[in-house]
């Protein structure tokens, strides 16, 4: 699974950073999840290779504009390039109402239909290859977080039990590695006794806005990474007096670190945290901050950068 940032940015859009938007794709095919549709995320967009047909699912955190308004124009932008298949929607309800209000002051047509899907009621929402859940977090309005489980994994077959009680390579090893329970001779082989996934599936957490990481502590016990905003440093929440709802680098790394979490990506950076070092704020004060605190493998993600979680949960840069 690829990790595609489209926005990292809080609140406002910088020269460089454009507000939340994330791409999730699939290593194999061209099938890929939006997780927010910040304002302009659809110009980012154009900066890659995806396209809006095979967009399989948009997921929104919460109904603040950074994480919103920019899905009535790409969904706009859809239904323009010929787009027909439906598109679910997974989000707090309160982004059906604003989206369903959008589209009729605009007339907005749409060739194909918007499957909203509250996100207070999602349960397991199943794909061919990976199944989501949610959780709520605590910010001032409604907001989620969406965890990503693989569900296809490639089976092994433990060819060293199969040949020590007598089953000849063959037809019946095929159907035992498709799950397929085979009576042969009179005997059943279930194929639960053959198969085993010699690599746990694969899960990441990707968060909206939140000011309780503790929230999570349950909800991302199996995952090999957690994407989560790291808006302020903890020096410049304890000045304001008041988060707004969100977390501090040193909150969140924290709470990596006590949860065993090998892979933590921030972003949803404060415009105050510019990209040159030598000035302060930065956001090498967030790296520093965050490293403090946590010693798994640190990401702080970039516009239009590329991560890949591999088969073995290896969480790597691929392209920026």
């Amino acid at each position: 699974m690829d990790l595609l940032f489209l926005g990292t940015s809080a609140g406002v859009p910088t020269k460089k950073r454009n507000v939340t938007g994330l791409a999730l794709q699939e290593e194999m095919g061209s099938d890929w999840f939006l997780i927010d549709c910040g304002e302009a995320t659809q110009h980012r967009l154009l900066r890659t290779r995806l396209s809006l047909h095979d967009l399989q699912a948009i997921f929104i955190t919460h109904v603040h504009g950074d994480h919103c308004y920019g899905l009535p124009g790409l969904l706009a932008s859809a239904g323009m390039s010929g787009r027909k298949k439906p598109l679910p929607i997974i989000a707090p309800s309160g982004i059906a109402e604003w989206f369903n209000a959008t589209r009729q002051f605009t007339q907005l047509y749409l060739p194909f239909d918007v499957e909203f899907l509250p996100a207070e009621a999602l349960g397991q929402w199943a794909f061919p290859r990976w199944t989501v859940d949610a959780t709520p977090l605590s910010h001032r309005v409604p907001s989620f977080s969406y965890r990503f489980t693989e569900t296809a994994r490639e089976p092994h077959l433990n060819t060293e039990k199969l040949n020590a009680e007598g089953i000849a390579r063959g037809p019946i090893w095929g159907q035992l590695r498709k799950g397929i329970d085979v009576v042969h001779e009179g005997q059943t082989f279930k194929s639960a006794d053959y198969v085993y996934y010699p690599q746990a599936a694969r899960c990441l957490v990707v968060c909206g806005d939140n000011d309780q990481p503790e929230l999570l502590r349950t909800f991302c016990q199996p995952a090999q990474v957690l994407v989560h905003e790291s808006t302020y440093t903890q020096d410049v929440a304890d000045r304001a007096g008041d988060t707004f709802g969100h977390s501090s680098a040193a909150g969140i790394a924290s709470f990596a670190q006590s949860s065993g979490l090998p892979n933590l990506v921030l972003t949803h950076f404060s415009a105050r945290y510019q990209a040159n070092p030598e000035q302060s704020p930065s956001i090498e004060d967030i790296r520093s901050e965050a490293a403090h605190h946590y010693q798994g493998s640190l990401f702080l993600a970039e516009d239009l950068a590329r991560y890949r979680l591999a088969k073995t949960g290896v969480l790597s840069l691929v392209s920026v």
